[in-house]
């Protein structure tokens, strides 16, 4: 039941108690919580084995996931079972072999006769399981008792094993879960009414059915694919729904965003505005999308959203864009619909998720409840009992068991899949590769292995071409001074000064805002307003200026929003007094409103300007842009002119 449910339960039991003068026995749900963590039966049962005292534990993270390495050829299909090194998600990248393939799984063939079969389709699921539990059975007895193991920092430990989490989308939740499609996984709903409250899921719930209900009964009233057992049953201490983790990418964002609500606003728009007008609409929202100013990080949409072969980085980064695009021609709730959603994918992406995390990732998920009826009562769909919509339900409890969820998420193995299988078939002879596969990840583990220990006694430290330039150093230096003060005199085409940069700008403030900029820099003890000092007071100069096309940042920052407004207008850096001064031009904008927008959940901004209606520019130090923020227009209700296209967008808004 969610902490708000809870809540509003206690406080009406309260009320009734107040006759008596009594109290219920918590006070919210944080003090039910604490109350359940504090009972010490079934708290730790490894930890009631004296044998496992002092031992530490490791958790046997698995994800496994078909891929395709041909569509010209049969039989393309392989089914890769990876296990991840204990590290996060933003950092599994950087260390070798923390992510490796453990084994292939089989995927049976028959013949076109026999795929339906109910049968095969047993015998297939079944077969999955059996081969997880084959490949795991060297873990079984290190989840008992202690096993003593080399670490990598050459000390001895005693571990526990443990089977948990499993990464993977809802497809393959269902196979593992052994529940029937349209069910959830984890909860026990009907998959008529999978929002309703009901116990979660359990091995102890199920054997209790099997002891009662046919095969039949189960299947149809509970979900439950009776004559199918679960992998984890082969091992101890393990529940197969405790261990499977939500999958931001393919059940929010693929999902949720992409396949549900982005096809239910053409169905909306088909239903209220007709077929003819529906396609203008569709065509502006395209061009909505096109005209928006390209940003690092971010994919740009040519030709909007109407293409056919969808990726998940493409799906992440229509999100951001997409609530901007609808506005104004979807009803309120559809727009406050999206910003919901939007608003819980951004705090699940945190790094760090705090109990108040929590609590605003549940008003997000009862805003998007709240206002998603919409749909239902236009006719667009009928009903919201939908798995992957569901599963925004379970993400606070889920969170409390194994963390946040973009530390594992399915979108660790994406790039592993070309390394470890695609690759390696493109270098087999096709014909029985699964074979000559296995044997070319054996040798790029073990020469992965080698590179490292050959750099840990100083071999294969960089090239050879950059041993030979450290042995040259002072001729590539001249060198590379001559090449880039002939790219500087072949490339800039901006003005070289002070005066010719104001000129070129159009900015005659510019000398001024230097002299303010440098006193800036120079007294960073004043306590005073910069525009109360005279410009007397402030350092002339008006030497030598250079002048950046393009600026790379890098910022390292928490992963909660925050700032200030303001579009760069040109970076350039001067010598002054010893010192070189990298800096920008900033227009500052000013917040409208003081809050972000009901609606969209976004800060709307204009331009700022003085009394006198010149623009608001600065000038600041390079070192204090904190925060990248891309401006979107805001379109409004009216249909976007044909003839402005990205690069025109800022200008025209």
């Amino acid at each position: 039941m969610p902490a708000g449910q809870i809540d509003h339960l206690l406080n009406l039991w309260a009320t009734t108690l107040l006759k008596s003068s009594g109290s219920p026995p918590f006070a919210d749900h944080k003090d039910l919580y604490a109350t359940i963590d504090s009972i010490a039966l079934g708290n730790d049962i490894i930890a009631g084995d004296l044998e496992t005292i002092g031992s530490t534990f490791v958790p046997i993270i698995l994800r496994s996931d078909k891929t395709m390495v041909s569509v010209a050829m049969g039989n393309n299909e392989y089914y890769p079972l990876y296990s991840i090194g204990n590290v996060h998600n933003n950092v599994h990248c950087a260390h070798q072999d923390a992510l490796v393939v453990i084994g292939f799984l089989a995927m049976p063939k028959t013949t076109k006769k026999h795929t339906d079969d109910p049968k095969f389709h047993k015998f297939h699921c079944q077969l999955f399981h059996s081969s997880l539990s084959r490949i795991l059975a060297s873990l079984r007895p290190g989840m008992s008792k202690p096993e003593i193991v080399k670490f990598g920092d050459g000390h001895f430990w005693h571990i526990i094993h443990g089977l948990r989490p499993y990464i993977t989308d809802y497809e393959e939740q269902v196979l593992l879960a052994c529940i029937v499609h349209f069910w959830c996984p984890r909860c026990s709903s009907h998959c008529h009414n999978l929002n309703a409250t009901s116990v979660l899921q359990c091995h102890e719930y199920h054997e209790a059915l099997f002891e009662v209900g046919t095969y039949g009964e189960l299947w149809t009233e509970f979900g439950i694919v009776a004559d199918l057992i679960p992998f984890t049953n082969d091992f101890p201490h393990t529940d197969i729904h405790e261990t499977m983790t939500p999958d931001i990418l393919h059940q929010v964002i693929k999902g949720t965003f992409k396949d549900h609500l982005v096809d239910w606003v053409e169905k909306y728009l088909v239903l209220t505005q007709g077929r003819t007008e529906v396609d203008c609409i569709l065509d502006d929202i395209d061009h909505r999308i096109a005209a928006i100013a390209s940003f690092s990080g971010l994919c740009h949409f040519l030709q909007g959203c109407g293409f056919k072969q969808w990726m998940g980085d493409d799906s992440k980064a229509l999100m951001k864009v997409y609530i901007l695009a609808i506005e104004g021609h979807i009803l309120t709730d559809v727009v406050c619909t999206f910003h919901a959603l939007l608003e819980f994918c951004y705090l699940v992406h945190r790094n760090t998720i705090t109990e108040c995390t929590l609590d605003e990732i549940q008003d997000a998920v009862s805003c998007f409840h709240q206002y998603h009826e919409g749909f239902k009562t236009s006719g667009v769909i009928p009903t919201f009992s939908l798995p992957q919509q569901h599963s925004l339900m379970h993400y606070a409890h889920v969170i409390r068991l194994f963390g946040t969820p973009n530390g594992l998420c399915s979108s660790i193995t994406g790039s592993k899949h070309i390394k470890a299988v695609k690759e390696p078939w493109r270098w087999s002879s096709k014909y029985k590769a699964l074979g000559q596969m296995l044997v070319t990840n054996q040798h790029l583990s073990k020469l992965a292995a080698v590179c490292v220990d050959f750099e840990s006694h100083g071999i294969l430290k960089g090239t050879c071409l950059s041993a030979e330039l450290e042995a040259l150093m002072s001729f590539v230096a001249i060198f590379m001074d001559y090449k880039f003060n002939a790219a500087s005199c072949t490339e800039t085409k901006h003005g070289c000064n002070v005066l010719a940069l104001a000129d070129e700008l159009h900015l005659p403030s510019l000398p001024a805002l230097i002299r303010r900029f440098l006193y800036e820099q120079t007294c960073p003890d004043n306590t005073l307003n910069m525009y109360d000092i005279p410009l007397a007071a402030c350092p002339r100069y008006e030497g030598k200026i250079s002048v950046f096309n393009s600026m790379c940042s890098r910022f390292y920052i928490p992963s909660d929003l925050s700032g200030i407004s303001g579009m760069v207008w040109a970076f350039f850096s001067f010598n002054y007094a010893g010192t070189v001064y990298p800096c920008t031009i900033v227009h500052w904008f000013d917040v409208i409103g003081g809050l972000p927008d009901l609606e969209m959940g976004m800060w709307v901004v204009c331009p700022a300007y003085y009394a006198n209606c010149a623009p608001t520019h600065t000038i600041i130090h390079a070192d204090t842009i904190y925060y990248a923020a891309h401006l979107i227009p805001i379109y409004g209700n009216q249909f976007l002119p044909l003839d402005i296209m990205l690069h025109m967008s800022y200008d025209a808004f």
